[in-house]
């Protein structure tokens, strides 16, 4: 949009009082035709700020609080949450630079982090940490320089990169107490899938669904073609085939995998399953979640080979195997009585969900305090 010079509003949860479906951070993006990307809510509240949002910001940002309670405060309006969500509303002048380096630290599949101010003169005004500065400098209108001599702002951003979290604080800027809202913002997910058999389309179709960045290799180039996973970012052919059954410095090139990443193996073929598992454990910088498809008896059976393969002696292979079988996930996925391609890629993204964000799975209803956020 802005390559073309069209107008948007940007609104984004900066705080969240009581019961919401989504959490600050979430963002929705506004055109001037009327279209909309993205939520604040579980759609009670877009409409109300779609209708405001042009003329709220006409003289530049604002943080405007919406009510999901109907007026009398009796019922819920809309959701059912009956919270309280304040948005920052912002045109390109200040949001511009922000969307910029979402966009980059999206594309790279970096984290960051954004202190935001959030009243006075000067809102709008970020600091970034965690990726290089994207066209940062002046982007006009008079609170839209995204140039950040603040060290304050920039002691803030860089705080909430190393703690992985979102907060709100206030400084003395010039004599005024400023509020500023500190924004983390995690790496985009990745998943490497190894194996491209019909069962790996719903996987990476599901994966793309979520937003994640999604690799697919197989050793055979039948299966692993851009017309069979036309969403994957990547599909790549393995030379398995032309490995020698014992070259652990020839194991297959896996990938750029990233430690916050997770890999599925899923080729259905031995040969392959055990080198590629080999490959992974040899790793220095492992994912933090390997998957294997099948039964845990094959699975061991696979990591006795790959043991094999990496070198290790006959009689440390078996403890070795055991370390391993206690780390991966084997069978991956939860149980949730799949028997379909569909319903097990569920299965899988569910396990690799709950583990990345640590979370327990369990009915919500189980879940204490989890009335108060639907979505996280």
């Amino acid at each position: 949009m802005e390559a073309d010079g069209s107008d948007y509003v940007l609104a984004t949860v900066v705080a969240v009082e009581g019961s919401s479906y989504r959490r600050p951070g979430a963002l929705m993006l506004l055109t001037a035709n009327g279209q909309r990307a993205g939520t604040v809510s579980g759609g009670c509240l877009e409409a109300q700020v779609a209708s405001r949002a042009w003329w709220l910001t006409a003289n530049g940002p604002t943080v405007e609080r919406y009510s999901t309670a109907e007026d009398d405060g009796e019922r819920p309006y809309g959701s059912g949450c009956g919270g309280v969500v304040s948005l920052l509303l912002e045109r390109p002048a200040t949001a511009g630079p922000f969307l910029a380096v979402l966009e980059r630290a999206f594309d790279l599949r970096v984290p960051f982090a954004a202190a935001t101010v959030l009243d006075g003169p000067q809102m709008g005004r970020r600091a970034f940490a965690g990726i290089d500065r994207v066209d940062q400098g002046d982007s006009g209108g008079e609170a839209g320089s995204a140039t950040m001599g603040n060290e304050p702002m920039q002691s803030l951003a860089e705080r909430a990169l190393e703690w992985r979290a979102c907060f709100e604080q206030q400084f003395a800027s010039d004599g005024i107490e400023t509020r500023v809202w500190s924004d983390y913002r995690p790496a985009r997910p990745g998943l490497w899938i190894y194996g491209a058999g019909d069962d790996a389309q719903p996987l990476q179709r599901l994966a793309r669904e979520l937003g994640w960045w999604v690799s697919v290799a197989d050793g055979r180039s039948h299966l692993a073609t851009r017309e069979r996973f036309p969403a994957a970012d990547e599909v790549r052919v393995l030379p398995i085939r032309e490995l020698p059954s014992e070259a652990p410095e020839r194991l297959p090139a896996l990938g750029d995998l990233r430690q916050e990443d997770a890999a599925v193996v899923m080729t259905h073929s031995f040969e392959q399953d055990s080198k590629i598992l080999a490959g992974l454990l040899a790793l220095e910088a492992q994912p933090a979640y390997i998957g294997v498809l099948g039964p845990q008896r094959r699975t061991r059976e696979l990591l006795a080979e790959a043991a094999r393969l990496l070198g290790y002696a006959f009689s440390s292979a078996p403890a070795q195997v055991e370390r391993w079988l206690a780390r991966i996930h084997a069978p991956t996925g939860l149980d949730l009585g799949a028997n379909s391609p569909e319903t097990i890629a569920l299965s899988v993204l569910a396990e690799i969900q709950k583990f990345r964000k640590a979370a327990t799975a369990l009915p919500l209803r189980q879940v204490r305090g989890a009335h108060t956020a639907i979505v996280g």
